[in-house]
Order: structure tokens, then sequence, then C-alpha cells
């Protein structure tokens, strides 16, 4: 019979993209794992993978086996939780990755609630704003904000999102307010950190913006406090900036032209097949604290 270490170890491989990847989350050397998919493609007398320098896929053999292989595999934990006596509760641990900006705000502050909900789960939260291979990185759910893409990844919209032109009553007093978008071209305009180009919407159509400010920077933070200091005119999200207009601290530029209709808060992660009690009942969370009509917006 085959050892069921052996098909974790394997279907760790074909959800992280690779033997390393698999091996850091197994707490397995790259050697070790090899030697394990090698025992089980020996026990099988058929190859599961095809191996190049650079890559690893499954085999037509490997992909029938997989697909079988997974419910075996959640069956086990199923039982296993049914044993423990915490049937239906989440275990184990939750890595997550979300933007650094998004993560601080609005989801850490959650955090403490849903901790105390499952308290046999333990949350691994990485905030980066640098995009990341959420599979061969080991992350069972990322949180990503704008467009949703073309993807082999599964994609849960959590919240729209609202990006307006905003600046600092400071600004404002030293430089006027733009009546056009063609004036912006006489203002300085502080470049997102990602994006060079502003996608405007308004009733009259949509239009690209490319802002021509002398501040680039990799950190969307930057960016905030530099608007905040009155330093020019900024594209942001209201999630960042809708408690700084209705403080005051900003004003909105130019209301009849807001950035692409066509942005979310969304929740990816690898598959719908056999998806872990864990990532539904986080994205569940999340989609309740959110919405269509996301706090931040009321």
């Amino acid at each position: 019979m085959t050892n069921l270490g052996d098909l974790e170890v394997f279907t760790r491989v074909v959800s992280t993209g690779s033997m390393s990847a698999a091996g850091r989350a197994l707490g397995f050397s790259p050697a070790v794992i090899s030697k394990r998919i090698k025992r089980l493609e020996d026990r099988l007398g058929t190859r599961l993978f095809q191996r190049t320098t650079r890559q690893i896929s499954l085999t037509e053999a490997g992909q029938g086996f997989y697909d079988r292989v997974l419910g075996i595999m959640a069956g086990i934990e199923d039982a296993e939780a049914f044993a423990s006596g915490r049937s239906g509760q989440p275990q184990g641990t939750l890595r997550v990755t979300a933007p650094t900006s998004f993560g601080r705000m609005h989801v850490a502050p959650h955090l403490a609630r849903f901790i105390e909900r499952h308290p046999d789960l333990i949350l691994n939260i990485v905030l980066s704003d640098e995009f990341t291979d959420i599979v061969a990185e080991g992350f069972d759910l990322a949180i990503r904000i704008g467009e949703l893409s073309d993807s082999t990844l599964v994609a849960r919209k959590l919240a729209p999102v609202r990006r307006i032109l905003c600046a600092a009553p400071a600004y404002v007093e030293r430089h006027g307010m733009p009546e056009t978008v063609d004036d912006l071209g006489r203002h300085i305009c502080l470049r997102q950190h990602n994006h060079d180009t502003w996608k405007l919407e308004s009733e009259a159509g949509s239009l690209s913006y490319k802002p021509q400010g002398r501040l680039i920077t990799n950190s969307s933070e930057v960016v905030r406090e530099a608007v905040l200091s009155g330093a020019g005119i900024a594209l942001r999200s209201t999630w960042d900036v809708g408690g700084d207009l209705k403080s005051g601290k900003l004003l909105q530029v130019l209301p009849a032209w807001e950035g692409s209709r066509n942005l979310f808060v969304s929740a990816l992660y690898p598959s719908r097949q056999f998806l872990p009690a864990k990532v539904r009942l986080f994205i569940d969370y999340l989609a309740g604290l959110y919405g269509p009509e996301p706090y931040w917006e009321r």
C-alpha cells in the first residue's frame, strides 16, 4: 500500500509547483522530497512528473492520480477532525498575503475576532506590495486589489474599489483647484507607486492621463503621506483616504472624474476543488466585513 506521507508530499509538490517550495512547506530538504516522489513513482510503476532544470509538470498519469488523491487526502483530514472532536473546525496554519497598506488598515484590525472564533487555527499574514506567486510561495490565499484578469487562480470579489483625485487644502491654496483634466498639466501630480498612467472615467467617457510629477517611489504609503503634506495631487483609493476626506485633511479634485470602476478587492486562491475549510471561512469573514458597500464608503 502506498505510504500516505508520500501522497502528502506528492500533492504539496503539485500545489506549490516545485520540490523546493514543497520542502519548505513540509520541513524537508529538496533531496528528501525528490526521493519520496521517486519512491512513489517506483511503487506505481509510472512517471508522475516531467522534470526539466527549471520546472516540473504533471504527466497525464500524474494528473489523473492527483485528481483522485485529492479526494483521499480531504477524506483523511475529515476523519482526523471527527476523531479529535473538532469536525468542521479549521485547523493548522492559514498563510495569507495582502498589500501592505490595505492589510494594515483593513485586515489587521479585524483579526482578533476571527482568531477568537477559531482557536485551533494559526494565522500567518504576510504584507507586501510586490507581486507574489501564491502557489510557488506556499500561500493559501492572496488579497489583491485591481482589475481581475485571466488567471489559473480562482477569484472572489470582496468589495468594489473607488479611486478619486485628491489634494491637501494647503496645496489647493498655493496652486488653485483644477477645473478640467487638461488643467492637470499645470499641476504637480504624484504618480501611483505601480502605474504611471491614471485611468479616469466620467459620464462623458473615459481617458488615460500620464502624470508628470517629480516624485517616483515604490511605496503606496509614501504617495499617501506626500499628498497629505501638500506635495501635489494624487489618485487614491477611498479605502485609503476616506477618513482624511471626511476630516477635511484632503479635498476631492475634479469630482466628475474618478478611477476605473472595474477595480475590486478580491480573494485569490488556487482551486475550488476541495477548498480547505480554513480558506473558505476566512474569505467568508472578509466578504462579510466589506461587501458591495464597504464600511469605508459609508
